[in-house]
């Protein structure tokens, strides 16, 4: 039986429009497949510019990286698995600007301790794409809503599996979206 060879994940939109980086074959990795990023990216672009991020549960990278390459100001990749975070250092490794100062911020660690360590209100875009099935974005939502962590007006995208039940992160969130993609459900939620 021959080895699997890795794929990758090609980031879609902005200043590294077209640059592909590895995907680690891992179990539970499911990279976010460009036609549901760009659907996503096409919600978020009025909301990208200057934006504070986090990819929690960070896998490929390939949310967080998209949302650098199209104007986020910061990112914070959030994994714990020790390939992945891995991959994702050679990642950042190869897109770091030669001699710039970078946005890019890699936490090795578990996204629902990362969280319980953030300020409040600092973040103004969270991506919440854990494996399915464990409940792990119903407990990063309530972290989220508890410790108010997302700034008035910021989004929360979660994805989950297209039977998941999902509950806002508390009162005052809208659900400014609700598409599913195949097995797919991806929901865009904004503080009000």
């Amino acid at each position: 039986m021959r080895a699997r060879r890795p794929g990758f994940v090609r980031i879609i939109g902005g200043k590294w429009r077209g640059r592909r980086l590895p995907v680690s074959d891992l179990p539970g990795l499911r990279p976010t497949g460009d036609r549901a990023r760009e659907t996503l990216f096409n919600w978020l672009q009025p909301h990208l510019r200057g934006a504070v991020c986090a990819d929690l549960f960070a896998g490929t990278g390939a949310l967080g990286l998209e949302a650098y390459s199209r104007g986020a100001v910061e990112v914070t990749l959030i994994e714990n698995l020790p390939a992945a975070a891995q991959a994702l250092r050679a990642a950042l490794l190869k897109l770091q600007d030669p001699g710039g100062s970078s946005g890019l911020h890699l936490s090795e660690s578990d996204a629902l301790a990362w969280l319980k360590r953030r300020e409040q209100q600092s973040l103004d875009i969270v991506f919440v794409d854990p494996p399915f099935g464990e409940g792990l974005q119903a407990r990063a939502l309530g972290l989220l809503g508890d410790r108010d962590l997302v700034r008035r007006g910021g989004i929360v995208y979660v994805e989950t599996a297209r039977a998941e039940p999902l509950t806002p992160p508390g009162p005052g969130w809208d659900i400014l979206r609700d598409k599913t993609l195949g097995e797919v459900r991806m929901v865009l939620l904004k503080k009000i």
